[in-house]
């Protein structure tokens, strides 16, 4: 369901201007709430909704996009490990997942969807430099894509809790069984020759789950 993003053994020490770089490109808690970002009606559903479909470990993150009923059109899951957090990084993986899952919505004048990120990490629920740079990632990937920024959210052992308006609980967690039987889909690729697994991708339009929440009707495996 998910694949590595490896950065390079050989990379060189950064330096301070590329660190000071780096740091800019993240957000504190005060700028995320302060950019306006929508509030979802039922977050426990959309997450537990990500939660059940991808089953994300640590270092696990998940981007959907949401139509204006906040059904999940689309979403993916992939992994991204880095000692040092970048927006930039960030910024590029997410955008390289939303034009796999979907098409941009650039030509419109106003953005009508909304992608949201569930990032699975160990340790507490409190923001640190990498939910930062994952808000910066966000909020630019939805830009370059035509869509709006939603919900930046974390999932640890503790539970879930989106940043910013307030909502969390401790079902799901890192770990936690599925809530609903996982839907249906074709079997998982085998590894590529290099050894790495194709990312996880839910694409198709919505239906409605025994929960309420609306997740998309097939699963395809995407390179």
């Amino acid at each position: 369901m998910t694949f590595g993003i490896t950065p390079p053994l050989t990379a060189s020490p950064p330096s301070s201007a590329t660190s000071a770089a780096r740091l800019g490109r993240m957000l504190e808690p005060s700028e995320w709430a302060a950019a306006g970002i929508p509030v979802l009606s039922n977050a426990r559903e959309v997450v537990t909704g990500l939660h059940d479909r991808h089953l994300p470990g640590p270092s696990t993150a998940v981007v959907a996009v949401l139509d204006p009923g906040e059904r999940v059109t689309a979403s993916a899951s992939f992994v991204l490990r880095t000692d040092a957090p970048d927006g930039w990084e960030f910024r590029n993986a997410l955008l390289a997942q939303l034009r796999r899952v979907t098409p941009h919505d650039l030509r419109l004048r106003a953005p009508v969807r909304t992608a949201v990120l569930l990032y699975c990490r160990d340790g507490e629920p409190l923001w640190t430099e990498a939910d930062g740079a994952w808000m910066w990632g966000l909020r630019d990937a939805c830009t370059l894509h035509g869509l709006r920024c939603g919900p930046y959210i974390t999932l640890t052992r503790d539970g879930w809790q989106v940043f910013g308006e307030g909502p969390g609980g401790r079902r799901p967690y890192i770990g936690s069984r599925p809530e609903r039987p996982r839907l249906s889909g074709p079997a998982q690729r085998p590894p590529s020759p290099s050894g790495r697994h194709d990312g996880g991708v839910t694409t198709g339009a919505p239906r409605r789950s025994g929960g309420g929440s609306a997740e998309a009707h097939r699963r395809t495996a995407a390179r």
